[in-house]
């Protein structure tokens, strides 16, 4: 019997993000794009994994 996900959290807990000083934001711009591209990138392969079933 196949199992439907009807709904998907996503949590994400950055290590010292709060003991940073933020000074300018070109750091914060450069960490936070590291961050999306990972969870692209985990994304991708969580839906390639999902087509090979």
């Amino acid at each position: 019997m196949p199992i439907e996900i009807k709904e998907l959290h996503i949590k994400i807990n950055v290590p010292g993000d709060s003991e940073q000083p933020r000074n300018g934001g070109g750091d914060e711009e450069n960490s936070k794009e590291k961050i999306i591209e990972a969870c692209v990138e985990q994304v991708m392969e969580i839906l390639s994994k999902k087509e090979e079933r």
